[in-house]
């Protein structure tokens, strides 16, 4: 009689493991592929982001001599940049000019240095035309 139970209670056993193993089997594969969902997902989300960088550069080219035409029939050939522009290019080139708040504060102007350092200008941490020059080109894309 107690071999009969032993070996029952063995069987049992050895189908509760089995099951066990059967589960976690299926949990693995299930959480195998929701990965490689994501993978792709990632990837075409990239596919899509340099799209959009392209697709902003193009409409700032497309949009620059449309500017400049504007600018020279309203007599206008000098504009100065905005300090949300300068603020917003600062932080998409990589530097850290503060809160984009419109305010030239000294962390804009010490972010306006650095980027002048690292551009070959004078460092003065005022924006002009050579510095706005190489700015202008951060407003619509992140480079780094």
């Amino acid at each position: 009689m107690f071999k009969a139970a032993g070996i029952i209670g063995v069987f049992t056993v050895c189908v509760f493991l089995l099951s066990g193993c059967a589960t976690t089997s299926r949990k693995n594969l299930e959480t195998q592929g929701l990965r490689n969902q994501i993978s792709v997902l990632e990837s075409q989300l990239q596919a899509k982001d340099s799209e959009i960088a392209e697709l902003r550069l193009a409409l700032t080219d497309a949009q620059s001599p449309k500017d400049s035409a504007a600018l020279k029939a309203a007599g206008e050939t000098k504009s100065r940049p905005k300090v949300k522009d300068i603020q917003l290019a600062l932080r998409n080139a990589g530097y850290n000019p503060g809160p984009v708040d419109g305010k030239m504060g000294a962390k804009t102007r010490e972010a306006i240095r650095a980027f002048q350092r690292e551009n070959g200008l004078s460092a003065d941490g005022k924006v002009g035309k050579k510095t706005w020059d190489l700015l202008r080109a951060y407003l619509t894309q992140k480079v780094k």
